[in-house]
């Protein structure tokens, strides 16, 4: 496409738009009259093909409130092509998805292309062959303004893209949103990282690490789609709320296909109804759990006291204890699972009946083999020497048994750990016992131990801080053969079990080669109040980079005491209201009961964290242990103190304080009749 002179640009630009939505909406027809009567052999591959074509469907929608494409690239020569002099260059539009015209040349090129990168990556020391780069700004989907930065000008200053900016602290009500026209270079670099590596990104508040672990997994989809739909990708989240405030960005993006779901959905073998105490938690959590449960396991395996005897037909085989007893050293050595060594071995001890009978001159076959593996004295040797174990009832036992935690947990766990993990009042069954989040992590754990976990193509772990090192474990195991995406802040560690270091997570995870990478660039949060929110740092994060806001914007900011609580808190959700965009109130989990009969009392609408919002209710009562992920266009932060006296130790409460002052995109009012927490003055 060569590049013509506009007189006016704007009504050019408008003109490719509609070009492209029309072009869009042609695609999409084309699919859904595909006629795919004379193309399947049978029902099975008529209903496999159906759901692709209604998945490429939905993939083809034309979201109305979302710009089509939101930038433009001329390059000086053709991309890949060699570039002599006076060579024509191209155009291309950069968009979420790619569109052609009838002939099949491109109107919209999807961003993760490579002949997009440009777009994010380009500048004045490394133009990329890019002579102009166009922004284009947007109300609702219609296209409003554009923004010009001709990169091969040297009279041309750089100068920060007010259109961009604007991108970037445009208010938001409902879930969260792409940043796809907004991606910056150093955030690109870990989209654009190859599925072979996993990455661990670093970033404080607002840093947007959620938004590029979501954009590179819909990058990979785009690069290697037809590895990842045969292994399958997977986004796991703190909690439900967080996984329903992100799921439309991969939607927006065209990608339907990846499962979201928290740790707890993963390990859910049985049906969590207790909770554990602190103290407990952290040693159910601990990576040694790990050694407990494997030598519980293999505790089942018993040396066999005598021979086995085989007879077929007239003849009877016998092998004699000895070489049995080499059999199960033989697969204890390999270190292969608890339950394929228990299918392994009877096939062991047929063959070595086979061996004999070819002394003997028969000649055995297979079929031969799989009858003697099936023989019943074979079979009660195997329900003898490796007896089948339920990895519920394992644990079960470990947590009731005082004895049998003893035999097994003895030099791993102290005493005073042991103690801890018993039950004080023991379950009589799997079905009756109160197990507790830990609980089902230590069973998926045994589970694993006794048959291989299936592992996916790729995995987005998001505020993984908060994990313990046998949550790590459990992620681990559904990415064995694949990469993951790990996003978090050790700030923002929360639990009693929080991780202390990246290196150590990651070994946790089973990906110790994982590049590490720091976001330090603050999008998201006004300058003065990451600024404030910074204070607490040296308390509960030592060494850490603080965010530095690149906001043109400072934002609102306010501390007020209120000496009528409630009342006072009410008045600042009203001021708030009256601005454009969504308001969470942000307060100590046991506040939240007062503040939301206060809120019905006086005619306030609201919803709770993981609720849509709508433009007539925009207001969020959340409570701090749910803040984490969340973000608001204002945030009312309620007694800071209560937050941090509401958690076990005042680190941890510190950090759930940092965690709720940096929910605000655009202000942020504190408010408090009690004093506030010293590490904030």
């Amino acid at each position: 496409m060569s590049t013509p002179v506009h007189d006016d640009p704007l009504s050019k630009e408008r003109s490719h738009l509609a070009a492209s939505r029309s072009a869009l909406r042609a695609m999409r027809e084309d699919v859904e009259s595909l006629d795919i009567t004379d193309v399947t052999a049978n029902w099975v591959n008529a209903a496999v093909l159906e759901s692709q074509i209604e998945q490429r469907i939905k993939a083809l929608a034309d979201l109305s409130e979302t710009p089509l494409f939101f930038g433009r690239l001329d390059y000086l020569h053709a991309p890949g092509a060699e570039r002599a002099e006076g060579g024509e260059g191209e155009r291309f539009y950069v968009g979420r998805r790619h569109v052609h015209d009838a002939d099949g040349d491109p109107m919209v090129i999807d961003w993760r292309a490579p002949v997009s990168q440009p777009f994010y990556r380009a500048s004045k020391k490394d133009p990329q062959d890019v002579s102009l780069r166009r922004r284009f700004g947007y109300t609702g989907g219609d296209l409003t303004a554009y923004e010009d930065e001709h990169l091969l000008d040297p009279a041309e200053a750089a100068a920060t893209s007010r259109l961009l900016q604007q991108e970037i602290e445009r208010p938001r009500v409902g879930p969260m949103r792409d940043i796809v026209a907004t991606i910056q270079p150093e955030q690109d670099e870990i989209v654009r990282a190859g599925l072979a590596g996993s990455v661990c990104v670093q970033g404080g508040p607002g840093t947007g690490k959620t938004a590029v672990g979501l954009h590179r997994v819909a990058y990979l989809l785009y690069a290697h789609r037809e590895r990842l739909a045969r292994t399958g990708t997977l986004v796991i989240g703190p909690n439900r709320s967080f996984l329903h405030y992100i799921e439309q960005v991969l939607p927006a993006l065209g990608e339907l296909t990846v499962r979201q779901a928290t740790v707890d959905d993963l390990v859910a073998h049985v049906e969590v109804r207790g909770t554990d105490e602190a103290a407990t938690a952290v040693v159910k959590g601990d990576a040694r759990m790990a050694e407990v449960l494997r030598r519980a396991l293999y505790s089942h395996v018993t040396p066999p006291t005598e021979g086995v005897v085989v007879v077929r037909g007239s003849r009877r085989w016998r092998v004699p204890v000895h070489e049995l007893e080499e059999i199960v050293r033989e697969l204890l050595a390999r270190d292969i699972r608890y339950g394929a060594a228990r299918e392994a071995l009877p096939q062991r001890v047929a063959h070595a009946v086979l061996v004999r009978m070819e002394r003997a001159g028969e000649a055995p076959d297979d079929r031969v083999q799989n009858a003697v593996a099936r023989n019943a004295a074979v079979k009660a040797l195997v329900r003898s020497v490796w007896p089948q174990v339920d990895p519920a009832r394992l644990v079960l036992r470990l947590l009731a048994d005082a004895d049998f935690l003893a035999e097994h947990a003895g030099g791993i766990l102290t005493e005073d750990e042991q103690k801890a993990v018993l039950w004080a009042k023991p379950a009589r069954s799997v079905r009756s016992a109160k197990w507790s989040p830990a609980d089902a992590v230590l069973i998926d754990e045994a589970t694993d131990l006794i048959e291989r976990t299936h592992s996916l193509g790729h995995v987005v772990l998001d505020e993984a801080q908060d994990l313990s090192p046998m949550q790590y474990r459990a992620v681990g195991r559904r990415c064995t053969t694949g990469s993951a995406t790990v996003l978090g802040d050790l700030a923002q560690g929360t639990t009693p079990w929080a991780t202390r270091s990246w290196t150590e997570a990651l070994g946790h995870l089973g990906k110790g080669e994982a590049v590490v990478e720091e976001l330090t660039a603050g999008f998201r949060v006004p300058t003065d109040v990451i600024a404030y929110a910074s204070r607490l740092l040296p308390h509960i994060a030592p060494g850490l980079t603080p965010v530095a806001s690149i906001r043109e914007n400072p934002g609102f900011f306010d501390i007020r005491t209120a000496p009528n609580s409630v009342a006072d808190v009410l008045g600042a959700c009203r001021e708030l209201l009256e601005r454009e965009g969504s308001v969470g109130l942000i307060a100590a989990d046991a506040r939240v009961p007062e503040l939301a009969a206060a809120l019905a009392a006086a005619g306030i609408g609201h919803v709770g964290p993981g609720e849509e919002t709508t433009h007539a209710t925009r207001l969020t009562l959340v409570p701090a242990s749910l803040a984490k992920g969340l973000e608001y266009d204002y945030v009312v932060l309620d007694e800071p103190r209560a937050v941090v006296d509401g958690e076990p130790d005042e680190r941890t409460g510190l950090r759930r304080l940092y965690v709720a002052l940096t929910r605000a995109v655009s202000g942020l009012i504190v408010t408090h009749a009690a004093e506030l927490p010293p590490q904030l003055t």
